[in-house]
Parts: C-alpha cells; sequence; structure tokens
C-alpha cells in the first residue's frame, strides 16, 4: 500500500508515498521524471510528485483492481487496465478521464504506449493481445496469446510477450506490431513462470525476470539477444520470484524487484550485444 522511491546511485531510500488503501500493482514515471503514477488494489490511479511526494490526484474510476499503469511518451496522459476489463485514458495535468472501453472479456493485466504515442496495447486473461488507435480507441490489431506482460520495442516495430503466471513453460514471444506476426521464441534453459520483459534502450536485448508465486521459489533475470532469441546471461540472487525488471537508461544496468522483498541492481555493461 506504500511506494518508495531509491537513489540508484548510492541505494539510499528518498520518498515512501502513502495513500494506496491496497497493494501497489504497477508504476511509471512520466519521461521528464517529474511525476509518478501508480495503480493498486484499491482501484484507484494516484499521480505524486517525484521531488516532494506530494499526492497530486487521485484518480477514481475502475470498479476493481489497477493491474498497469503507463504514461504516454510527452507524459500528458495515463493509460490504467484494470481487472474491471476496462482501459482508461487520463489527462495528467487535471486528473480528468479522457477515454474508456471495455478492452477485454477477462481482465487487463499489462498496458503500454507505443514510442511514439499513437498506439497503446493491452493484454488480458481472455489470451488476447490488442493494439489500439490512442486518438480514436478503434482498435486496430488482435493477436491470440498467452500474455501476462507486454512491452514495446524502442522503435515500436515490436512487442514483446510473457505468459506470466498463466503458463509455466515460461517462452518468450516478439512480434511484428504492425502486422501482428510471431518473429521470435525465446525458450529459457530452464522453464519457469516469466512475469517481466523489458528491452534495453537500444532494443539490442531482452531482459526477463521470473520464479514461482505460489512457491516462492527463487527467481532469476535471463537477459536475451532481441535479434537472434539467444540467452546471454543469467543472473541469480534473489530469494523468491522476480516480478519486475528495468533498464538504466545507458542499457548498463538492470534494477529487479522480486518477493523477497528486495530491490537490486546489475551491472551488465560487459555483455556483447552483438548477434
Amino acid at each position: 500500500d506504500m511506494l518508495k522511491v531509491w537513489d540508484a546511485q548510492n541505494g539510499q531510500e528518498m520518498l515512501t508515498l502513502k495513500g494506496h488503501s491496497g497493494n501497489v500493482n504497477s508504476v511509471s514515471f512520466s519521461p521528464d521524471g517529474k511525476r509518478i503514477a501508480s495503480g493498486s488494489d484499491d482501484g484507484t490511479v494516484r499521480i505524486w510528485d517525484a521531488e516532494s511526494g506530494e499526492e497530486l490526484h487521485n484518480l477514481a474510476g475502475h470498479s476493481e483492481a489497477v493491474m498497469s499503469v503507463s504514461h504516454s511518451p510527452d507524459g500528458k496522459q495515463i493509460v490504467s487496465g484494470s481487472r474491471d476489463l476496462m482501459l482508461k485514458i487520463w489527462d495528467v495535468d487535471t486528473g480528468q478521464e479522457t477515454a474508456a472501453r471495455k478492452a477485454h472479456r477477462g481482465f487487463i493485466f499489462s498496458v503500454s504506449f507505443s514510442p511514439d504515442g499513437k498506439q497503446i496495447a493491452s493484454v488480458g486473461r481472455d489470451r488476447a493481445l490488442k493494439l489500439w488507435d490512442s486518438a480514436t480507441g478503434d482498435e486496430l490489431l488482435r493477436i491470440t496469446t498467452v500474455g501476462a506482460a507486454l512491452v514495446f520495442s524502442p522503435d515500436g516495430k515490436q512487442l514483446a510477450t510473457v505468459p506470466g503466471p498463466l503458463k509455466r513453460d515460461g517462452e518468450v514471444k516478439i512480434w511484428d506490431s504492425k502486422t501482428g506476426k510471431e518473429k521470435l521464441t525465446l525458450i529459457p534453459d530452464d522453464p519457469f513462470n516469466i512475469n517481466s520483459v523489458v528491452f534495453s534502450p537500444d532494443g539490442k536485448l531482452l531482459a526477463t525476470g521470473g520464479g514461482n508465486h505460489k512457491t516462492k521459489t527463487p527467481g532469476d533475470i535471463k537477459v536475451w539477444n532481441a535479434e537472434t532469441g539467444a540467452e546471454q546471461l543469467t543472473l541469480t540472487g534473489h530469494s523468491a520470484f522476480v516480478s519486475g525488471v528495468c533498464f538504466s537508461p545507458d542499457g548498463t544496468k538492470l534494477v529487479s524487484g522480486s518477493g523477497d522483498k528486495s530491490v537490486k541492481i546489475w551491472d551488465i555493461s560487459s555483455l556483447d550485444a552483438s548477434p
């Protein structure tokens, strides 16, 4: 029910953001780093001042838990996806809901704006990955797949999905975001639930984090070549499932969060991303 902001250089806690009355499922920094959006089991999206920790807006519109939030590239909008099957778009400055639609027949796991802001991707429990026109709300593309998390490549030409707890084989799939065709399937050497996925800033690498939520067995982070699908690196150290991974802006470090209540920073600067 709270968020913490940490200094990435020295590991010191900088802020604790309190306001949610349920678990926080998703957070998103604005592109300029000045604001933080969070989605919670309490059904709200909240916007915070990233420097002072002040709560700027409490966006109440979902009737069930908010599973995912994402800022638009210009920082002016936030998209949220919920267990109530609804996808909503919010104005960051005013806190007003600007668009809403029933997007899936099963609750929504993950949402994301495309890098150019023209599209929104969503994936739900109904085994559908969908692309939407962010201006009109029109459905542009529908792909049948098991997905619990998704991410656009930096150039917006590809989407990666992972199955999360819905499938134990741990497959990562990369899709052409224009045609919907599957381009690549990444299969780990030791399959397990993969919960999170992220492209490196240059799009050459893909990182995944996983583990088993129910048994709380130790999870790990895997780094893949996004062009060939080759597994290049496995990072171990968490004592429970890895729930989130993120690259640093320069691509030299990975950050991971885990069910063991720790956040770890990994130096991957020596990794060769050549095909």
